[in-house]
């Protein structure tokens, strides 16, 4: 009547929307929420997508991950069996013949020799023997001889002697190695964490690059190692030319090149855990 507009409908005629199950509704929510097809969204990337299975990175990266074996023990299981072999037999002699108290002491990891070293403060000299050994048993019972031109002794050398023809074919004695190394720590007044860190960046140069330390590299990849842990590790500052004026014959820019490669083949991962740096010491 007039201007008031009046509702003719009956309210039993209005439709009515059929009763759906809770199931049913959020089925249907579900389904509208997912993305369609026609509509172009960047995939973002989870972490978990990122990283490597625990099993295939502890395989892959000892350097990395303190519950994985480092590669020098595997490489010295063969020798170190038949001298554990060699000193049994050794041991059962001297039973047999004049028992008594051992001189040497050991700790209840029969693999750690006692000394007056701590993982916070290790000796210098013994590190230094245990470090060029392991860098031995790389050597010695590599699989291959994959190298790179810039480790090359022949083509950088690293002194004006001349390189014998054999260089690539003759392996290095462990008193070879452990001199070249205790020169280059004495000169640059290096710590024994350095060389422990020292290792940890050779097995990883090795990893990463899938490389070996042969005769023809053992030198230039111990100076690469030994370059960045002093930079890394030691609180002095180190520049390059230090170790130029240590092995005089080799130049500044090759120094700079090796390194530069040296870092771009660790993928610039210089980070030493302490839980790895504690397992390799």
């Amino acid at each position: 009547m007039g201007n008031t507009v009046s509702c003719c409908v009956s309210p039993e005629s209005s439709p009515k929307l059929p009763l759906r199950q809770p199931a049913e509704r959020l089925e249907e929510f579900c389904t509208s929420t997912e993305v369609s097809d026609d509509n172009t969204v960047p995939y973002l990337q989870h972490i978990s997508d990122r990283e490597l299975p625990e099993e295939l990175a502890l395989e892959s990266n000892p350097s990395d991950h303190a519950r994985a074996s480092t590669i020098f023990l595997c490489k010295s299981q063969t020798d170190v069996s038949v001298r554990d072999k060699r000193r049994s037999n050794h041991i059962n002699h001297i039973t047999h013949v004049s028992p008594g108290p051992l001189s040497k002491k050991y700790s209840s990891c029969s693999t750690i020799f006692i000394d007056d070293s701590t993982v916070s403060q290790p000796n210098l000299k013994s590190t230094i023997k245990c470090v060029t050994l392991a860098i031995y048993y790389h050597i010695k019972n590599r699989d291959s001889d994959r190298s790179l031109d810039i480790f090359d002794e022949k083509l950088h050398p690293l002194s004006r002697e001349p390189v014998p023809d054999d260089y690539s074919y003759v392996d290095p004695e462990h008193k070879l190695i452990y001199r070249f190394v205790r020169t280059l720590f004495s000169a640059a007044q290096l710590t024994a964490e350095c060389a422990i860190v020292t290792l940890v960046y050779l097995e990883r140069l090795l990893t990463y690059a899938e490389l070996d330390i042969c005769p023809a590299n053992w030198k230039r990849i111990i100076l690469g190692a030994i370059l960045l842990a002093s930079k890394v590790w030691d609180d002095q500052a180190v520049w390059n030319v230090d170790y130029c004026q240590i092995l005089k014959d080799i130049t500044v820019e090759d120094m700079n090149e090796m390194e530069r490669q040296f870092l771009e083949l660790l993928q610039f991962n210089i980070n030493v855990p302490a839980s790895v740096y504690a397992k390799y010491y």
